[in-house]
């Protein structure tokens, strides 16, 4: 054999070598984002069920605020909602108010993403978030966040005369 081929036999070992090393790289990876994606869906569906109590007592506190589980791109969460009509100098105005908290869908950054949003009398007076990674979550201060927050949405509402 000559020394090119020994050297094109040795280059195709290290070529066929590093195709295995990136293969188990590769599904070393996927294994790891799979095991995160579990993660968030347990997280997911535990902080789902805080929130959907937090705006379900809100809901049912508030004259006129109706309930909403919300799923889907925007993430998993609850609202509630409602649409006062206010007579001004004889003009009719609709007044549309909403409170909504919601874990954002799992992405490939890896973080636990909460986020609320309120609205009173169509102005936008409340935007929150909380997040942190995957592996570093701790469900604590993201349970806190949600009370916090549709707590001081009611203040606000009712600051409003809601």
């Amino acid at each position: 054999m000559s020394d090119f081929e020994e050297r094109l036999r040795q280059a195709i070992e290290r070529g066929n070598q590093k195709g295995k090393e990136a293969g188990r790289d590769e599904a070393l990876r996927r294994e790891e984002l799979e095991r995160l994606r579990r993660l968030h869906t347990q997280y997911r569906l535990e902080l789902s069920e805080q929130i959907e109590k937090v705006v379900r007592s809100l809901a049912d506190y508030v004259p006129g605020f109706r309930y909403e589980t919300v799923f889907g791109e925007g993430g998993w969460g609850a609202a509630c909602f409602r649409d006062n009509l206010r007579m001004q100098a004889g003009v009719r105005r609709s007044e549309y108010s909403r409170l909504e908290i919601a874990v954002r869908p799992f992405h490939e950054l890896a973080v636990l993403d909460l986020h609320a949003k309120g609205t009173i009398a169509n102005r936008e007076v409340l935007v929150r978030t909380l997040f942190q990674p995957i592996t570093e979550a701790s469900l604590d201060p993201f349970r806190k966040a949600i009370d916090s927050w549709a707590l001081q949405y009611a203040e606000l509402l009712s600051t409003h005369g809601g």
